[in-house]
């Protein structure tokens, strides 16, 4: 399996179901977010960095309230707000993702670049894997021009069974 670092998937699938080097997966993530900050003259906090790391830990999207949990457990402080500044923060400038349909958050795969991302949450474990979609394509791109509508943002979440539970579904 080679991973291709442009965009986080292997060839196996995207990155949150495949198997690979997960330490290198944060510690490289966490690298590319500390340049890309330093680049671009954003502050990139003690607290902001422990909840990407939080997020990396694990190829699942969690709640404010559990990302709170454990920046508590680290001695980071047990008020809402501070979990949700850090996660704005991180969403607002592409290093997370909010997953709508979990209402949680999950780190961004390819946070060096900008993209349109499509989720695929397995609905036995929650795991989920980022891959890259593309809205300007496809029917729903047909109906946006046919209409003069431009597509500025797009969520898309799949719900299904990962590679890992198949064998677990009702089939």
């Amino acid at each position: 399996m080679t991973s291709d670092s442009k965009n986080g998937d292997t060839d196996d699938g995207p990155l949150g179901f495949a198997h690979h080097d997960h330490a290198a997966c944060v510690s490289d993530t966490l690298a590319a977010a500390e340049a890309r900050c330093a680049t671009e003259g954003l502050r990139f906090t003690p607290v902001r960095r422990k909840v990407l790391e939080i997020l990396l830990q694990e190829h699942r999207a969690l709640g404010a309230y559990a990302i709170l949990d454990r920046l508590r457990e680290e001695g980071f402080g047990s008020q809402p707000p501070v979990a949700y500044r850090a996660l704005d923060f991180l969403v607002v400038n592409g290093l997370a993702h909010k997953i709508e349909r979990l209402n949680a958050f999950i780190a961004c795969a390819h946070p060096s670049h900008s993209h349109a991302p499509a989720f695929m949450i397995c609905r036995l474990c929650d795991a989920v894997a980022e891959t890259q979609s593309s809205p300007a394509r496809g029917a729903l791109g047909d109906a946006a021009r046919a209409t003069g509508f431009r597509i500025e943002r797009t969520v898309v979440e799949a719900e299904g069974v990962c590679p890992a539970c198949v064998d677990k579904a009702d089939v």
